[in-house]
């Protein structure tokens, strides 16, 4: 299996930001459970302002997956609906790490 790195870039009007942040936690769990390749997700801010959303997965039919499914996740798919503009869902393959995943 070749890990997945999932890559989300959108935007969030100010006004939803504390709600994105203060939601997450409960969506990224709810997200654990429902799909167990889900390895590590993080949350970033670009310097434009925009959101990077960035998750590891255990390979990419794992990604796939979740992919196809995410909105059937009712905390995910409420997290969602705060995002304003979405640039895109990208993957890519794992090809070297450091360190290496246990």
């Amino acid at each position: 299996m070749t890990m997945t790195i999932e890559l989300a870039r959108f935007t969030v009007d100010e006004g939803a930001v504390a709600q994105l942040l203060a939601d997450r936690p409960a969506m990224v769990e709810a997200m654990r459970r429902r799909f167990p390749g889900c390895l590590a997700a993080y949350l970033t801010r670009e310097e434009d302002g925009g959101w990077l959303d960035i998750v590891l997965w255990r390979s990419r039919a794992d990604a796939e997956e979740s992919a196809r499914l995410i909105n059937t996740v009712p905390e995910c798919a409420a997290w969602f609906r705060l995002i304003a503009e979405s640039a895109g869902l990208r993957h890519v393959e794992v090809v070297d790490a450091w360190p290496e995943p246990q």
